[in-house]
């Protein structure tokens, strides 16, 4: 019975991560602005003083991934309220807005009903924070997450606000437990990455021409980050976020896809400059 479980669960990880035999569905990645985040104290993101005395300016960066008529929407960035704040550097974190999900996607004519389904990667507000824009959208978040949000939110420094509509049973909502292949194809799929929360995902999309491409979330916020398996002094548990970080590592380079650290300056120009598509 024990080597039933394990090889059930063996095949459920295969299916999730390994590629769709054939990809028939036209598939396009937009990176979309969602934001600038001034980090004044850089070791925030490190629990071992990696940064002292060290700021650095990062993006808040959305994706959208059109898969034939379908729209996902993933992370909704930091709230429409706070655009054209001007920033604090005394705050030791602070963030604006300069455009708004809804004014870019108006850019390439796509109304917001459109938006089938907003995949969030964790509950935190600048990934949820113009989320109840898109009600009418199927919500798939971590389970991990959703319990936080639904159960105890001010333990974790979780804000469910944005998250009313779908809590009150107002909008349809899935819960990941393990990787979730969102459109049952193999090209679009949430990987389960806890750690930073108890149910942070990211984002695998295969694309024909541009090939693999990983979405980190918050798995890691800037490039040295990454590089040195850095962990925030606010994540909810250690352990979780170095195996998460050393799985995303390896498919990485099993896949030899292209790694995008959402919150990393750096990492925009991997993909075509807005409103152009990646394919």
């Amino acid at each position: 019975m024990k080597f039933r479980k394990i090889l059930a669960a063996a095949t459920v990880a295969l299916a999730t991560t390994a590629p769709a035999m054939a990809q028939n569905t036209d598939v396009q990645l937009w990176r979309l602005d969602c934001g600038t985040v001034a980090a004044n104290d850089l070791n925030a993101f490190s629990d071992t003083q990696a940064y002292t005395g060290q700021s650095k300016q990062l993006v808040s960066s959305c994706y959208l991934i059109r898969h034939g008529s379908d729209y996902l929407l993933w992370d909704t960035g930091l709230p429409s309220a706070i655009k054209g704040k001007p920033l604090d550097p005394k705050q030791a974190m602070d963030a604006t807005v300069t455009l708004t999900i809804k004014e870019q996607l108006a850019q390439l004519k796509i109304d917001p009903a459109q938006i089938t389904h907003v995949g969030l990667s964790h509950y935190h507000f600048d990934h949820s924070g113009q989320l109840a824009e898109f009600p009418g959208a199927t919500l798939i978040v971590g389970k991990g997450d959703w319990t936080v949000l639904t159960t105890d939110p001010g333990s974790y420094g979780a804000d469910p606000k944005p998250f009313t509509h779908w809590i009150s049973g107002g909008g349809k909502v899935e819960q990941a437990t393990t990787d979730k292949d969102v459109f049952g194809d193999g090209t679009v799929t949430m990987l389960r990455l806890p750690g930073h929360t108890p149910g942070h995902s990211g984002l695998l999309v295969r694309l024909k021409d541009t090939g693999p491409v990983l979405l980190t979330g918050d798995l890691a916020h800037f490039s040295e980050n990454y590089a040195s398996n850095g962990v925030p002094t606010f994540n909810v548990n250690r352990a979780e976020t170095l195996a998460s970080l050393d799985r995303f590592k390896k498919l990485a380079d099993n896949l030899k896809a292209t790694v995008i650290i959402q919150h990393e300056p750096a990492d925009v120009g991997k993909l075509p400059a807005f409103p152009q598509a990646a394919e």
